[in-house]
C-alpha cells in the first residue's frame, strides 16, 4: 500500500477527512506569547509558537 491510498488507520495521508483538529492553548517557551497547538502540551516539554518554532528549525536547535 502506497502513501495516501486511503488505507484504514494509515500513518500517512488519510488525515484530511477527520474534521477540524482540536487545538490546545499553550504559552511559547521562547517569547511567552499565548498560542494554540494541535496536541495536548506536556508539562515537561517546551512548546513553541509558530514563529519561534520556525526560527529554531532554521537554526538547527
Amino acid at each position: 500500500m502506497g502513501f495516501g491510498q486511503g488505507g484504514e488507520g494509515g500513518r500517512f495521508g488519510g488525515g484530511f477527512n477527520r474534521g477540524p483538529r482540536e487545538m490546545f492553548k499553550a504559552t511559547c517557551a521562547d517569547c511567552q506569547k499565548e498560542c494554540e497547538v494541535p496536541f495536548k502540551p506536556s508539562e515537561n516539554r517546551p512548546v513553541y509558537c509558530r514563529d519561534c518554532f520556525s526560527k529554531r528549525k532554521q537554526s538547527g536547535r
